[in-house]
C-alpha cells in the first residue's frame, strides 16, 4: 500500500477532511498487508488490513476477508476480547482490493511476550486457550463449510472439496499435489465414517499463539485478544487447527485439554483426524510456497507420506 493509498482509505471511512498521522505496517501477519494507522482527531490509532488483490488469492483462500466479516455474528462469545469492526469495503472503489478497518486490540502479540514468563506459567496460557477454543467450538452453524462460501449438506463433501481445492492450488503453483489428490479419494472411501458428523460447529480455522494478545503488564500470561478470524468454517471441531496444535507436542500445553474437555479416541475418530491432518499438511504446504520456504515444502511430501502410509 502506498501513503496515497491509505490516505484514500482513511478519507473514505473517517471523511474527506482526515488525515493520517503514521502508518506503520505490522510484519507478524502471513496472508493480508495489515498497517498501524493514527488518524488526526482520532483518540487512538486504528487498524487497517488490506486483503491480497484478487487475482493472487488462492482457490482455497479467496474472499477470506469477507469470511471474517461474515463470521463476527456467530462470535459474540469471544465479543470482549475481538477488535470491532470500523469499516469494510468490498466495492474496490477506492483501492482494487477488499479491506478492513478495526478498533486496536491493547496488549503484546503473544510470540513476543510468553517466552518472557517462565515456563512454569505457560500452562495457564494454555488452558485459556482451551477456553477459548471450547467456546468457538460451542457454536452451532447452519451447513458445513466456510462461514461465507460454498456450503454443503454433509461434512464428507466439505471435506473432499477443501482438499481438491488446496489441490488445484497446488497445481497453479507449480507444486506436485497427487498425494493430496490420494487423501481425496481415501475421503471418499470413507463417506460414511466422516458423515458420522451431522451437526456444524463453529472452527476457528486458524487460532493459535500467533493469533492472540496478552496483557502488557500481567505477572501471568493473561490472553486480553483475539485476531485475525478470517478462516472461519463449519465442520467438525477435530478438524481445527487449534486442535492440531494443542496436539503438537507434549508439554505445557497439555493444560490446554483441563478447559477443553478431551477428544473422542475411537478408531473412526482416529481415521478423521488423519484426513484432516492430511488437509493441514496440503494447506501449510501452500502458505509454506507463498512464503518462499522451499526447504518446508519439501519436507511436507514426507510427512504426508507417512499419513498416506497410515490411511492404507
Amino acid at each position: 500500500m502506498t501513503a496515497d493509498e491509505i490516505q484514500a482509505v482513511c478519507r473514505r471511512v473517517f471523511g474527506d477532511d482526515a488525515s493520517v498521522v503514521s502508518a506503520t505496517e505490522l510484519g507478524a501477519g502471513m496472508y493480508n498487508n495489515t498497517y498501524r494507522v493514527a488518524v488526526a482527531g482520532q483518540e487512538r490509532p486504528v487498524i487497517l488490513r488490506v486483503a491480497p488483490e484478487p487475482g493472487r488469492q488462492y482457490r482455497s483462500e479467496r474472499q477470506l476477508m469477507r469470511n471474517e466479516f461474515a463470521s463476527v455474528p456467530w462470535l459474540t462469545a469471544l465479543a470482549p476480547l475481538m477488535p470491532r469492526v470500523i469499516a469494510a469495503d468490498w466495492s474496490h472503489e477506492v483501492i482494487g482490493r477488499d479491506y478492513m478497518v478495526q478498533t486496536h486490540l491493547d496488549g503484546v502479540p503473544a510470540p513476543e511476550r510468553l517466552g518472557s514468563y517462565p515456563r512454569s506459567s505457560w500452562p495457564s496460557f494454555f488452558n485459556q486457550m482451551g477456553a477459548i477454543a471450547r467456546k468457538v467450538h460451542a457454536v452451532r452453524g447452519p451447513h458445513f463449510g466456510p462461514v461465507a462460501g460454498a456450503a454443503y449438506a454433509a461434512w464428507s463433501a466439505a471435506v473432499t472439496a477443501s482438499l481438491e481445492d488446496i489441490a488445484a492450488d497446488l497445481d497453479s503453483a507449480g507444486l506436485d499435489a497427487a498425494d493430496l489428490r490420494k487423501i481425496a479419494i481415501v475421503a471418499g472411501q470413507h463417506r460414511a465414517v466422516l458423515d458420522e458428523i451431522t451437526e456444524p460447529h463453529l472452527l476457528s480455522g486458524d487460532l493459535w499463539t500467533v493469533n492472540v494478545m496478552l496483557a502488557a503488564d500481567m505477572p501471568e500470561p493473561v490472553i486480553s485478544g483475539v485476531l485475525d478470524m478470517d478462516r472461519t468454517s463449519w465442520g467438525d471441531p477435530a478438524a481445527d487447527w487449534t486442535i492440531r496444535m494443542a496436539q503438537a507436542k507434549t508439554d505445557e500445553r497439555q493444560a490446554f485439554w483441563d478447559s477443553y474437555g478431551s477428544l473422542d479416541r475411537s478408531p473412526p475418530a482416529v481415521l478423521r483426524s488423519r484426513i484432516y491432518e492430511a488437509r493441514h499438511i496440503g494447506a501449510v504446504r501452500l502458505e509454506r510456497n507463498r512464503l518462499g520456504n522451499a526447504n518446508g515444502v519439501l519436507d511436507t511430501y514426507a510427512t504426508m507420506a507417512a499419513v498416506l502410509a497410515e490411511l492404507s
